[in-house]
């Protein structure tokens, strides 16, 4: 077990809109340490998604994450040689992290056009409530509202 808790790294905002959960985002695409690459690719989304709606990215990008981000999830607890789905409530920083790994995993997921494109159209339909990041959303709140029973186990 670890002797104390790791320190949270402090994310410096990126170039072009000043924002640190763009960063963290282009972070998250990063493959192979290839940051020039990645940052280029999200960029060249954000540019798809502004000629497409006419809307600025970045707010259609914050509509994506609130919108594929989870409120409650079950963890396992063992209790009496018994193991339950607790629903517990997902900590912020947590709700960023699967709502940007559900949107990529959807995305990777994808086929026929390029990355850019993918990514663009995932973040639109996303942003509308629509697509499979919201789909695993969706799922992870029926699972918590299915072992509301269990919600007295909390740690």
């Amino acid at each position: 077990m670890r002797r104390r808790r790791a320190d949270r790294r402090e994310i410096s905002p990126d170039i072009r809109y000043n924002n640190v959960k763009v960063q963290t985002f282009i972070n998250h695409v990063l493959k192979r340490g290839k940051k020039n690459l990645a940052t280029t690719l999200v960029y060249d989304s954000f540019d798809i998604i502004e000629e497409k709606t006419g809307q600025d990215p970045l707010e259609v990008f914050e509509q994506a994450i609130e919108n594929s981000s989870p409120r409650m999830e079950v963890r396992p607890r063992r209790i009496g040689g018994a193991t339950y789905q607790i629903p517990m409530e997902v900590p912020s920083h947590r709700q960023f992290a699967l709502a940007t790994r559900w949107i990529l995993d959807s995305v990777r997921s994808r086929t026929g056009q390029q990355f850019p494109e993918r990514l663009a159209d995932e973040l639109l339909s996303a942003s509308n409530n629509e697509g499979s990041a919201v789909r695993k959303k969706e799922e992870s709140h029926r699972m918590a509202k299915a072992n509301r029973a269990f919600s007295h186990f909390r740690y």
